[in-house]
């Protein structure tokens, strides 16, 4: 089993098992990354998803080229680019499997190639304080295929993402902290309980108005505020109009803790 699913409440947590190969990602275990996460996205009872990787030394080192290289040198360009643009991406999210609810990766040790653009996929990053980050697909030749050259750009900007892009460099927590690529560094003990305390906060939420509210923000990230602000509204005229929206000032008055459907 390369792919541990566990469930703790509402909070699903999702880890790479392929330690010694510093949880690279071949067609097995991305195939199977990939049926977890529509496990997670399926299951009404989960409204959140932790992402890690096993040991302490690796997140994800991105693909395992011994495996995945191989295989892509035996398609043609047209076979390339067909794949691209209808099978899941690298561990699924990367591209082609749209998840609605939160996913927060919790970072421990090695976070590389495919591996931070796995990383760069989730909703939120939490780091251990022994994580490192990079992109050195052009040290070998390649390029971040599987949206590191747009996701990265897009959360700490152009001109931090190419310094990483086009050089291939690593970064430690610290500075990936400083730049905004994760929200918070704690000591690598900490980590799971860090990730999961962030996971269960949403969790608690409303799941129909947490959903809403990361659609509008990735939705309207690359739009004109004025359009932004009204498929804010779009979005949020369902939600007030459900019964969650009515529990949540219900349970206030009443000072008790609100009890959500999640309809």
């Amino acid at each position: 089993m390369t792919i541990r699913f566990e469930q703790e409440g509402p909070v699903a947590i999702l880890t790479i098992d392929r330690p010694k190969v510093h949880n690279a990602l071949d067609f097995e275990t991305s195939d199977a990354l990939v049926d977890a996460w529509m496990r997670f996205r399926d299951d009404d009872a989960l409204r959140v998803a932790v992402l890690t990787g096993a040991g302490e030394r690796a997140f994800c080192a991105g693909a395992d080229l011994r495996n995945v290289g191989e295989f892509y040198k035996t398609l043609t360009s047209a076979q390339r680019l067909r794949r691209s643009e209808q099978v899941p991406g690298l561990g699924g999210i990367t591209k082609n499997l749209a998840i609605d609810k939160p996913t927060l990766a919790a970072v421990n040790g090695h976070c590389l190639a495919g591996g931070l653009e796995l990383a760069l996929a989730c909703d939120l990053r939490i780091a251990s304080e022994n994580a490192t980050f990079g992109l050195p697909e052009v040290t070998r030749g390649m390029l971040p295929g599987a949206g590191g050259t747009q996701r990265l750009p897009r959360l700490v900007g152009p001109e931090r993402a190419l310094d990483l892009i086009l050089t291939g460099r690593r970064i430690d927590a610290p500075e990936a902290e400083r730049i905004g690529l994760v929200t918070r560094v704690v000591p690598q003990a900490e980590l799971r309980d860090a990730a999961l305390a962030v996971a269960r906060a949403i969790a608690e939420n409303g799941p129909l108005a947490v959903r809403a509210a990361k659609a509008a923000v990735w939705r309207g990230l690359d739009l004109p505020l004025e359009e932004g602000l009204r498929l804010e509204q779009l979005i949020a005229e369902p939600i007030r109009q459900s019964e969650d929206a009515r529990e949540g000032p219900r349970a206030f008055l009443e000072k008790r803790k609100p009890e959500f459907k999640g309809r």
